[in-house]
Protein backbone atom coordinates (compact mmCIF):
# COMPACT_ATOMS: atom_id res chain seq x y z
CA UNK A 1 0.00 0.00 0.00
CA UNK A 2 1.41 3.53 -1.26
CA UNK A 3 0.99 6.17 1.15
CA UNK A 4 1.35 10.05 0.65
CA UNK A 5 5.20 10.83 0.77
CA UNK A 6 4.84 13.25 3.63
CA UNK A 7 4.23 10.17 5.84
CA UNK A 8 7.86 8.62 5.41
CA UNK A 9 9.47 12.16 6.84
CA UNK A 10 11.25 11.30 10.06
CA UNK A 11 8.91 13.00 12.34
CA UNK A 12 6.58 10.17 11.47
CA UNK A 13 9.03 7.30 12.82
CA UNK A 14 7.98 7.35 16.32
CA UNK A 15 4.50 7.00 15.15
CA UNK A 16 5.40 4.04 12.76
CA UNK A 17 7.19 2.52 15.38
CA UNK A 18 4.09 2.28 17.55
CA UNK A 19 1.84 1.36 14.55
CA UNK A 20 4.23 -1.57 14.00
CA UNK A 21 4.47 -2.92 17.66
CA UNK A 22 0.41 -2.48 18.07
CA UNK A 23 0.11 -4.81 14.25
CA UNK A 24 2.19 -7.29 15.57
CA UNK A 25 0.04 -7.00 19.23
CA UNK A 26 -2.71 -8.06 17.34
CA UNK A 27 -1.17 -11.40 16.01
CA UNK A 28 -1.19 -12.52 19.35
CA UNK A 29 -3.74 -14.66 21.56
CA UNK A 30 -6.85 -12.40 22.85
CA UNK A 31 -6.17 -12.48 26.58
CA UNK A 32 -2.29 -12.05 26.18
CA UNK A 33 -3.18 -8.64 24.39
CA UNK A 34 -5.56 -7.58 26.80
CA UNK A 35 -3.10 -8.38 29.85
CA UNK A 36 -0.56 -6.07 27.37
CA UNK A 37 -3.27 -3.28 27.22
CA UNK A 38 -3.49 -3.64 31.27
CA UNK A 39 0.31 -3.37 31.65
CA UNK A 40 0.28 -0.09 29.06
CA UNK A 41 -2.74 1.58 31.66
CA UNK A 42 -0.08 1.08 34.34
CA UNK A 43 2.55 2.91 32.58
CA UNK A 44 0.36 5.50 31.73
CA UNK A 45 -1.25 5.96 35.17
CA UNK A 46 2.56 6.51 36.48
CA UNK A 47 4.02 8.78 32.96
CA UNK A 48 0.70 10.59 32.16
CA UNK A 49 0.54 12.81 35.30
CA UNK A 50 -1.81 15.53 33.47
CA UNK A 51 -4.37 12.99 32.37
CA UNK A 52 -4.05 11.26 35.65
CA UNK A 53 -5.31 14.60 36.91
CA UNK A 54 -8.14 15.14 34.99
CA UNK A 55 -9.14 11.81 35.44
CA UNK A 56 -8.91 12.32 39.59
CA UNK A 57 -10.98 15.28 39.00
CA UNK A 58 -13.59 13.91 37.49
CA UNK A 59 -14.26 10.70 39.22
CA UNK A 60 -14.51 12.88 42.91
CA UNK A 61 -16.97 15.08 41.01
CA UNK A 62 -18.95 12.11 39.82
CA UNK A 63 -19.07 9.36 42.52
CA UNK A 64 -18.80 11.63 45.68
CA UNK A 65 -20.31 8.71 47.36
CA UNK A 66 -16.83 6.41 46.92
CA UNK A 67 -14.27 6.98 49.67
CA UNK A 68 -10.91 7.54 48.44
CA UNK A 69 -9.48 3.86 48.80
CA UNK A 70 -12.51 3.21 46.16
CA UNK A 71 -12.08 6.19 44.12
CA UNK A 72 -8.26 5.31 43.68
CA UNK A 73 -9.09 1.81 42.69
CA UNK A 74 -11.85 2.92 40.21
CA UNK A 75 -8.52 5.36 39.02
CA UNK A 76 -6.42 2.59 38.27
CA UNK A 77 -9.25 0.41 36.82
CA UNK A 78 -9.86 3.35 34.24
CA UNK A 79 -6.20 3.83 32.99
CA UNK A 80 -5.94 -0.02 32.26
CA UNK A 81 -9.07 -0.39 30.73
CA UNK A 82 -7.54 3.06 28.52
CA UNK A 83 -4.47 0.80 27.93
CA UNK A 84 -6.68 -2.07 26.88
CA UNK A 85 -8.91 0.24 24.41
CA UNK A 86 -5.58 0.72 22.50
CA UNK A 87 -4.86 -2.30 21.88
CA UNK A 88 -8.50 -2.60 20.68
CA UNK A 89 -8.25 0.26 18.30
CA UNK A 90 -4.95 -1.81 16.96
CA UNK A 91 -7.85 -4.76 16.62
CA UNK A 92 -10.10 -3.08 14.64
CA UNK A 93 -7.82 -1.50 12.72
CA UNK A 94 -6.06 -4.76 11.68
CA UNK A 95 -7.83 -8.00 12.87
CA UNK A 96 -9.84 -10.01 10.72
CA UNK A 97 -13.72 -8.63 11.63
CA UNK A 98 -14.74 -12.30 11.82
CA UNK A 99 -12.55 -12.57 14.71
CA UNK A 100 -14.26 -9.88 16.74
CA UNK A 101 -17.45 -10.76 15.96
CA UNK A 102 -16.87 -13.66 17.53
CA UNK A 103 -16.00 -12.59 20.82
CA UNK A 104 -19.16 -10.27 20.74
CA UNK A 105 -22.91 -10.49 21.55
CA UNK A 106 -25.23 -7.75 19.66
CA UNK A 107 -28.12 -7.23 21.50
CA UNK A 108 -31.27 -4.59 20.13
CA UNK A 109 -30.32 -4.56 16.60
CA UNK A 110 -34.47 -4.46 15.78
CA UNK A 111 -35.02 -1.00 17.49
CA UNK A 112 -32.78 0.73 15.02
CA UNK A 113 -34.35 -1.90 12.03
CA UNK A 114 -37.89 -0.65 13.38
CA UNK A 115 -36.76 3.51 13.79
CA UNK A 116 -35.96 3.22 10.23
CA UNK A 117 -39.18 2.08 8.71
CA UNK A 118 -40.49 5.46 9.54
CA UNK A 119 -37.45 6.40 7.17
CA UNK A 120 -36.11 9.79 8.74
CA UNK A 121 -33.04 8.22 9.69
CA UNK A 122 -31.88 6.86 12.88
CA UNK A 123 -29.02 8.67 15.56
CA UNK A 124 -27.13 5.83 17.35
CA UNK A 125 -26.44 7.83 20.35
CA UNK A 126 -23.46 6.45 22.15
CA UNK A 127 -20.37 7.63 24.21
CA UNK A 128 -16.67 7.78 24.60
CA UNK A 129 -16.25 4.53 25.87
CA UNK A 130 -12.62 2.59 26.24
CA UNK A 131 -13.82 -0.14 23.66
CA UNK A 132 -15.52 2.25 21.69
CA UNK A 133 -13.36 1.47 18.37
CA UNK A 134 -14.36 -1.60 18.48
CA UNK A 135 -18.12 -0.86 17.69
CA UNK A 136 -17.70 -0.53 13.88
CA UNK A 137 -16.56 -4.19 13.42
CA UNK A 138 -18.74 -5.23 15.58
CA UNK A 139 -21.98 -4.05 14.23
CA UNK A 140 -21.27 -3.93 10.28
CA UNK A 141 -22.84 -7.45 9.82
CA UNK A 142 -26.07 -6.13 11.26
CA UNK A 143 -25.91 -2.35 10.10
CA UNK A 144 -24.14 -0.32 7.91
CA UNK A 145 -23.49 2.76 9.58
CA UNK A 146 -21.68 6.45 9.30
CA UNK A 147 -19.72 7.22 12.09
CA UNK A 148 -19.19 10.98 13.19
CA UNK A 149 -15.89 11.01 14.35
CA UNK A 150 -12.83 14.46 14.99
CA UNK A 151 -9.74 14.17 12.96
CA UNK A 152 -6.66 13.37 14.76
CA UNK A 153 -3.87 15.85 15.07
CA UNK A 154 -1.23 12.95 14.17
CA UNK A 155 -1.54 12.84 10.52
CA UNK A 156 -0.51 8.82 9.92
CA UNK A 157 -2.63 7.87 12.90
CA UNK A 158 -5.51 9.53 11.56
CA UNK A 159 -4.98 8.19 8.00
CA UNK A 160 -5.52 4.57 9.57
CA UNK A 161 -7.66 5.62 11.89
CA UNK A 162 -10.01 7.08 9.08
CA UNK A 163 -8.94 4.28 6.82
CA UNK A 164 -10.22 1.48 9.49
CA UNK A 165 -13.75 3.15 9.90
CA UNK A 166 -14.65 3.78 6.59
CA UNK A 167 -13.32 -0.01 6.14
CA UNK A 168 -16.14 -1.64 8.25
CA UNK A 169 -18.74 1.47 8.39
CA UNK A 170 -21.17 3.04 5.73
CA UNK A 171 -18.82 6.03 5.77
CA UNK A 172 -17.24 8.49 8.13
CA UNK A 173 -18.20 12.10 8.47
CA UNK A 174 -16.41 14.92 10.23
CA UNK A 175 -18.03 15.95 13.30
CA UNK A 176 -18.41 19.81 11.96
CA UNK A 177 -20.11 19.06 8.40
CA UNK A 178 -23.48 19.51 9.54
CA UNK A 179 -24.78 19.35 6.01
CA UNK A 180 -23.44 15.98 5.44
CA UNK A 181 -24.94 14.73 8.15
CA UNK A 182 -28.34 15.90 7.71
CA UNK A 183 -28.13 14.34 4.71
CA UNK A 184 -26.92 11.12 5.73
CA UNK A 185 -30.23 11.21 8.24
CA UNK A 186 -32.75 12.36 5.17
CA UNK A 187 -31.19 9.55 3.05
CA UNK A 188 -32.51 7.11 6.09
CA UNK A 189 -28.70 6.21 7.26
CA UNK A 190 -27.95 5.32 10.72
CA UNK A 191 -25.71 8.40 12.10
CA UNK A 192 -23.45 7.07 15.28
CA UNK A 193 -23.10 9.63 17.67
CA UNK A 194 -21.32 9.87 20.62
CA UNK A 195 -22.74 13.47 22.26
CA UNK A 196 -21.08 13.33 25.85
CA UNK A 197 -18.47 15.43 25.01
CA UNK A 198 -17.87 19.09 26.62
CA UNK A 199 -17.25 21.35 23.04
CA UNK A 200 -17.18 24.87 24.85
CA UNK A 201 -20.58 27.21 25.11
CA UNK A 202 -21.48 27.57 21.51
CA UNK A 203 -24.12 25.37 20.67
CA UNK A 204 -24.27 24.49 24.54
CA UNK A 205 -26.44 24.20 27.22
CA UNK A 206 -26.02 23.53 30.78
CA UNK A 207 -27.46 20.86 32.92
CA UNK A 208 -26.29 18.08 35.28
CA UNK A 209 -24.45 15.10 34.19
CA UNK A 210 -23.49 13.02 37.00
CA UNK A 211 -24.94 15.94 39.18
CA UNK A 212 -22.44 18.59 38.08
CA UNK A 213 -23.41 21.40 36.20
CA UNK A 214 -21.45 20.55 32.96
CA UNK A 215 -21.39 22.38 29.01
CA UNK A 216 -23.56 19.87 26.95
CA UNK A 217 -23.93 20.26 23.22
CA UNK A 218 -27.30 20.30 22.23
CA UNK A 219 -26.96 18.61 18.43
CA UNK A 220 -28.79 15.51 19.34
CA UNK A 221 -31.83 16.99 19.92
CA UNK A 222 -31.37 19.66 17.46
CA UNK A 223 -30.95 17.16 14.41
CA UNK A 224 -33.39 15.62 15.35
CA UNK A 225 -35.71 18.12 15.04
CA UNK A 226 -34.43 19.15 11.78
CA UNK A 227 -35.01 16.10 10.19
CA UNK A 228 -37.25 13.64 12.28
CA UNK A 229 -34.63 10.61 12.59
CA UNK A 230 -34.98 8.62 15.72
CA UNK A 231 -32.65 8.76 18.29
CA UNK A 232 -31.85 5.07 19.14
CA UNK A 233 -29.23 4.54 22.26
CA UNK A 234 -26.43 1.77 22.09
CA UNK A 235 -23.48 1.02 24.16
CA UNK A 236 -20.24 -1.46 24.16
CA UNK A 237 -19.29 -2.89 27.14
CA UNK A 238 -16.25 -5.09 27.73
CA UNK A 239 -16.93 -8.75 29.88
CA UNK A 240 -15.11 -9.54 32.91
CA UNK A 241 -12.64 -12.04 32.64
CA UNK A 242 -11.65 -11.90 28.74
CA UNK A 243 -15.35 -13.14 27.93
CA UNK A 244 -15.24 -10.55 24.88
CA UNK A 245 -18.32 -7.91 24.51
CA UNK A 246 -21.41 -6.40 24.71
CA UNK A 247 -23.05 -4.20 22.51
CA UNK A 248 -26.65 -2.98 23.58
CA UNK A 249 -28.93 -1.37 21.72
CA UNK A 250 -31.55 0.03 23.44
CA UNK A 251 -35.38 1.35 21.63
CA UNK A 252 -35.95 4.67 20.23
CA UNK A 253 -36.81 7.53 22.80
CA UNK A 254 -39.72 8.09 23.09
CA UNK A 255 -41.21 12.08 23.03
CA UNK A 256 -38.32 13.57 21.55
CA UNK A 257 -37.34 15.86 20.62
CA UNK A 258 -39.51 18.30 22.86
CA UNK A 259 -39.85 21.72 22.97
CA UNK A 260 -37.76 22.54 25.61
CA UNK A 261 -33.60 21.51 24.54
CA UNK A 262 -32.03 22.00 28.04
CA UNK A 263 -35.00 19.03 29.04
CA UNK A 264 -33.89 17.30 25.88
CA UNK A 265 -30.26 17.72 26.82
CA UNK A 266 -30.54 16.51 30.39
CA UNK A 267 -32.26 13.79 28.97
CA UNK A 268 -29.33 12.43 26.85
CA UNK A 269 -26.96 12.98 29.71
CA UNK A 270 -28.95 10.83 31.90
CA UNK A 271 -29.37 7.97 29.10
CA UNK A 272 -25.21 8.55 29.26
CA UNK A 273 -24.95 8.64 32.49
CA UNK A 274 -26.68 5.31 33.25
CA UNK A 275 -24.78 3.45 30.53
CA UNK A 276 -21.35 4.91 31.88
CA UNK A 277 -22.75 3.67 35.71
CA UNK A 278 -22.82 0.16 34.22
CA UNK A 279 -19.00 -0.15 33.50
CA UNK A 280 -17.46 3.35 34.90
CA UNK A 281 -13.94 1.98 34.80
CA UNK A 282 -14.61 1.69 30.64
CA UNK A 283 -15.53 5.66 30.47
CA UNK A 284 -12.97 7.87 28.98
CA UNK A 285 -12.68 10.36 32.15
CA UNK A 286 -9.16 11.32 31.30
CA UNK A 287 -11.30 13.73 28.79
CA UNK A 288 -12.48 17.36 30.60
CA UNK A 289 -15.52 16.82 29.99
CA UNK A 290 -16.15 19.70 33.18
CA UNK A 291 -13.68 21.60 31.21
CA UNK A 292 -16.14 24.57 30.76
CA UNK A 293 -18.05 26.33 33.49
CA UNK A 294 -20.91 28.72 33.95
CA UNK A 295 -19.81 32.02 34.27
CA UNK A 296 -18.26 33.41 37.75
CA UNK A 297 -17.31 29.51 38.44
CA UNK A 298 -13.51 28.39 38.85
CA UNK A 299 -12.36 25.73 36.79
CA UNK A 300 -12.27 22.30 38.12
CA UNK A 301 -8.50 21.21 36.79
Amino acid sequence: MLLPIQFYHPRYWPTWLALGILYLITKLPYKVQLTIGRGLGKIGYFIMRRRRHIAEVNLRRCFPELNNSQQQKLLEENFASIGIGIIEAAMAWWMEPKKIQRLAHVEGVEHVQQALTKGSGVILLSAHQTALELCAPIIAPHLAVRCIYRPQKNRLFNFFMERARARHTGGIIERDDIRTIIKSLRENMPVYYAADQDHGRQNSVFVPFFGVSAATITATARLAKTTGAAVVPGFIYRLDNNAGYRVVIYPALENFPTENIEKDTLRINQIIENAIREKPAQYLWIHRRFKTRPEGEAGFY
